[in-house]
């Protein structure tokens, strides 16, 4: 099991706790909650340890289109880039953009 940290500078206060996703073969969580500072910090905690680089790519991507303040916390248990692109965009939508 590998944890891994990343922040992005924020604008926008995220409205409300959102819980999409399941932790499952191939699938992955993901928890968001209003941060109280201008920066969203992630944590990631995965079953698939070495893939450090690949998250950072895809985090980066999104966050570079998103802007909200939040904390998120993701758990994951093999997911593709493709279904963790799809939960972020998944929990954007819940927490009211």
């Amino acid at each position: 099991m590998e944890v891994l940290d990343f922040s992005y500078p924020g604008s926008r206060t995220v409205k409300s706790r959102t819980h999409v996703g399941v932790v499952g073969s191939g699938d992955l969580e993901v928890l968001v909650e209003p941060s109280s500072d201008d920066m969203t910090h992630v944590r990631v905690r995965t079953s698939v340890d070495g893939y450090g680089a690949i998250w950072k790519k895809v985090l980066d991507r999104f966050f570079s289109r998103y802007d909200g303040k939040a904390s998120v916390e993701i758990n994951d248990f093999g997911a593709t880039p493709g279904m963790v692109s799809l939960r972020l965009q998944q929990a954007v939508e819940e927490s009211g953009k």
